[in-house]
């Protein structure tokens, strides 16, 4: 059984479906529902993917569809929403689309810091990021500066628990402090590369370092 914000949300996407065959935005169901924060919307989606209601469809923004509605749904709906006609086609999507993604604070690219400090959501571009699960830290620091990834910028990172050598991570150590580095193995140990010649690697015991994520993509901001 859903609770009633659920059950307004799912109605908001059906109805906006049917109208235009393409999903609202976060912003346009955070109003609809009268909510605070995007982030609340983002719990309402997930809750409804996890009861099977809606699914997100992968590498595309924006992309919700429907896979049914509470019971008596129907009849609260106005006669409009209630079947697509015969030869509706769905609007193209925008190739502009933007994603919103949660933003966990900074991360340091030198010397680790606390991690995942406060969330908000950040805007994104979809073509930025491929399918699977995404967030974003912003960069603290100047050890990754040979890499590309200056101080400020947005670390576009696919959650996953697993990396491979070579490749930049986003490494959680003793479940406390988190840091962007080249994930390498070094005999029993993990190494932890930065890239500027200033800083120095770091080992560490496989014990201590838990993997959560990879870099995806970069976002910068010009002011």
């Amino acid at each position: 059984m859903l609770t009633k914000k659920q059950h307004e949300l799912i109605c908001f996407i059906n109805d906006r479906l049917n109208e235009t065959g393409v999903s609202p935005s976060f912003e346009e169901m955070k109003e609809a529902l009268d909510l605070k924060s995007k982030s609340g919307v983002h719990r309402l989606i997930s809750a409804l993917e996890e009861r099977q209601f809606l699914r997100r469809l992968p590498n595309r923004a924006r992309a919700l569809e429907v896979l049914k509605m509470p019971e008596r749904a129907d009849s609260k709906r106005p006669a409009a929403a209630q079947a697509k006609p015969s030869n509706f086609r769905p609007a193209p999507e925008p190739a502009n689309d933007v994603i919103e993604i949660p933003l966990h604070g900074r991360i340091a690219a030198g010397v680790p810091i606390e991690a995942f400090e406060g969330s908000s959501m950040l805007p994104v571009p979809a073509a930025l990021l491929g399918s699977g699960e995404h967030y974003a830290l912003e960069v603290a620091g100047d050890s990754m500066v040979e890499a590309g990834i200056l101080d400020g910028d947005y670390a576009l990172i696919r959650r996953t628990d697993v990396a491979r050598d070579g490749e930049i991570v986003v490494a959680l150590i003793e479940d406390s402090e988190a840091t962007l580095k080249y994930f390498r193995r070094e005999g029993a140990m993990v190494r932890l590369d930065p890239a500027n010649r200033s800083y120095d690697p770091q080992r560490y015991a496989p014990q201590q370092v838990r993997i959560q994520g990879r870099l995806a993509g970069l976002l910068r901001r010009y002011d």
